[in-house]
């Protein structure tokens, strides 16, 4: 993702819906877990980073992008700079490790998911939410700098080749899914969707995924998936 992404992504960060739910979800998840030490891989501007401090972590956000390093810490998060397929942290050093939307930008995948396993101690948890299904590929995968995105066995094949143990994966963003694919069907151009949304189509879009949070439909095609696994 180019520098200009990243910037515009961190301004529309605290409003828009998506990642406004985004966060939602990571806390319903993050929550039940005991608070330890926390790595957040692929931070970006640190929104779902400072879910994990507020809910009692010791955690880092860790960040490839100068400018999204920046931006992290300019909001008072504990950021490093380095690469997700060579995490700066020692074997069996932390209790959770979490990645929201990186693992799609990494050629090699593999190298991540072992190097997520080689930090987590036996028993700690590690967290991945990827772009799903490449029927919704379009131009905005490409304006974000995706290579892919995943199939519901194709992560876990990618997790449980690192050794983890899957727990369970889960849609997200099932509701709206029929509304992103009819608009990247017509859309031709590589342009990002995150943009400026009128308050009251971005209130009634939050509510549609808030939707989800009490109808059974974490199996059915989303736009996104959530993997939840432990080191044995």
């Amino acid at each position: 993702m180019d520098e200009d992404e990243i910037r515009k992504s961190a301004a529309l960060e605290q409003r828009h819906w998506w990642y406004a739910e985004r966060r939602a979800l990571v806390r319903r998840l993050v929550s039940p877990l005991t608070p330890g030490r926390a790595l957040d891989v692929g931070c970006g501007g640190g929104g779902n980073t400072g879910v994990l401090r507020d809910l009692g972590w010791s955690v880092t956000g860790l960040e490839y992008s100068p400018a999204a390093a920046g931006l992290a810490r300019s909001r008072g998060l504990a950021v490093v700079r380095g690469d997700a397929r060579r995490l700066p942290v020692r074997s069996d050093a932390m209790d959770l490790v979490m990645s929201t939307d990186m693992w799609e930008h990494i050629d090699d995948h593999e190298a991540v998911a072992a190097e997520t396993f080689r930090v987590l101690r036996p028993g700690g948890r590690a967290l991945v939410a990827v772009p799903c299904s490449m029927a919704l590929w379009s131009g905005h995968d490409v304006a974000l700098g995706h290579v892919r995105r995943y199939e519901r066995d194709s992560l876990v094949a990618v997790m449980e080749g690192a050794g983890l143990e899957v727990v369970d994966v889960r849609s997200w963003n099932v509701l709206l899914r029929p509304v992103v694919r009819m608009r990247r069907r017509r859309k031709v151009t590589s342009e990002s969707e995150m943009e400026e949304v009128h308050p009251l189509l971005n209130a009634g879009l939050r509510a549609a995924v808030m939707t989800e949070r009490v109808l059974p439909l974490d199996r059915l095609p989303g736009v996104s998936l959530v993997a939840r696994a432990v080191k044995p």
